[in-house]
């Protein structure tokens, strides 16, 4: 069963702030109980050390501890302290005690405040502990002090009281974050999936055909702001190709259209005998025929497109050389126009590259520059060696290119010149062509170019099609 994102990045988000606060509450309880069991026993060992230093001082300077101040100075220090003090002479006879009345009276509070709190987090006091200790004086044994209390550390109302604080306080906060990470995971999954969602519901209106609409997705999130720009990408270039479509099959049904209408009525003026069959008007025909053979072909090396890349044979040669050799074979063309070609090679540069496919690009971005250049014009070519690889530059101050027309000039069958004259608008996939060539040895080609300026075809191969 499908999960929605937003189902799913919530629960994720809430399982992950639950482990979170489980584990930093578990640390944390673990961490300070250690450290406040600690120190309640160093609290108890210095109670204990008071009262021994407070019954030796005193053991000392009145042997029968029966002056009153002493006596109640140590009920006194057994109550604050929540203790039983009990001293015994060396026979075992008992000549002080403290009373056990206001330890009783506070196992049985500790026991009543209990269900009190309504928490059930206090702790018992624990069960009556006592200790016993020798009172000596010069090396001698005085006496035996017996120290009792409730509980490994003898435990305070007021350690009780803050364990327990401590323990609510930690009850309190993991509810707090669990409602806040509650809060959090359902904010941010409606903020990462919102956009999503808007995204999702514009895809969807590209797919049934609707190629205008555009993705605005307003979020700081740079993955989605990337993916909304990506997608109007997508439907700038489906729009584009959806119009070079409809424009190839305008161009290709007016091509075929006029040879056939020609063929058409010479051969019903032959029929009608309106026409007598001659050589001349046979021939007519024949250039008709032909104009259709050449479309035809046209579009098989439209089909052929895609199988370049498959069918490179590639084989160590000097590039500048083939440039040389193809120059020189096109050159008593650009002579009939008076247009120079003017060379600045780099000598012997080898590369291992399909000699045949390179020849075919040469020969067609010189095509285009001898149509389009007017007579008396020039055209430079430059090749060069860089880091970034070997650069291929034909340049022409021809008639150029618009702006409207220069993102589209590599599409199959694009031609900017709408009139579709027949001696320079040609079937408009020679470009293409050059650019899947180009592809195909790994390299990249872009144009630029000035109405009325001329155009300049940038061609860049990577360095591995360098031959050693």
């Amino acid at each position: 069963m499908k999960v929605p994102l937003f189902r799913r990045l919530s629960i994720s988000f809430f399982v992950t702030v639950i482990g979170s606060i489980l584990i930093t509450s578990l640390i944390s309880n673990d961490m300070i109980d250690k450290r406040f069991n600690e120190y309640l026993s160093n609290e108890h060992k210095r109670k204990i050390t008071k009262v021994i230093s407070l019954v030796e001082e005193i053991f000392v300077q009145e042997m029968d501890l029966q002056s009153v101040a002493s006596y109640r100075e140590l009920a006194r220090v057994a109550i604050l302290e929540d203790l039983y003090i009990e001293i015994k002479n060396p026979e075992g006879k008992v000549f002080f005690s403290s009373g056990r009345e206001h330890l009783l009276h506070k196992k049985m509070m500790g026991h009543m405040s209990r269900p009190m709190m309504g928490m059930g987090w206090r702790k018992s006091l624990g069960q009556y502990m006592e200790e016993n200790y020798s009172l000596t004086k010069d090396g001698k044994t005085t006496g035996t002090l017996i120290i009792g209390y409730f509980g490994q550390w003898n435990l305070t109302e007021r350690d009780v009281g803050f364990k327990d604080t401590l323990n609510r306080a930690f009850l309190i906060s993991i509810t707090a974050a669990l409602i806040f990470g509650l809060m959090m995971s359902i904010l941010l999954s409606k903020q990462l999936t919102t956009p999503l969602i808007k995204l999702t519901g514009i895809a969807n209106e590209m797919r049934e055909g609707n190629l205008t609409v555009r993705a605005d997705a307003d979020t700081n999130t740079l993955e989605i702001d990337q993916l909304s720009k990506a997608m109007n990408h997508l439907a700038e270039t489906l729009q584009q190709q959806e119009m070079l479509r409809k424009r190839l099959t305008t161009d290709m049904a007016h091509e075929l259209r006029t040879p056939l209408t020609t063929l058409k009525s010479h051969m019903e003026a032959f029929i009608d005998g309106v026409w007598e069959p001659t050589e001349e008007r046979f021939a007519d025909c024949y250039e008709e025929v032909e104009r259709l053979t050449k479309l035809v072909g046209n579009l098989q090396n439209l089909a052929k497109l895609e199988q370049a890349a498959l069918q490179l044979n590639k084989e160590p040669f000097d590039l500048s050389q083939e440039i040389i050799k193809i120059t020189e074979v096109m050159e008593p063309q650009f002579r009939k126009k008076n247009i120079p070609i003017e060379l600045d090679l780099i000598q012997e540069l080898r590369v291992l590259m399909d000699r045949d496919k390179i020849k075919q690009i040469l020969f067609n971005l010189l095509s285009n520059a001898y149509k389009y250049t007017h007579e008396g014009g020039r055209v430079e070519i430059k090749l060069r060696k860089e880091d970034k690889g070997v650069v291929l530059t034909i340049k022409d101050n021809g008639i150029g290119i618009s702006e409207k027309d220069l993102p589209y000039i590599f599409e199959r069958f694009y031609r900017g010149d709408v009139s579709r004259s027949r001696e320079t608008g040609g079937a408009g996939i020679g470009l293409a062509i050059v650019k899947t060539l180009v592809e195909a040895h790994g390299g990249k080609i872009k144009a630029e170019s000035t109405p009325g300026m001329g155009s300049t075809f940038t061609i860049t191969f990577p360095q591995n099609i360098l031959s050693a």
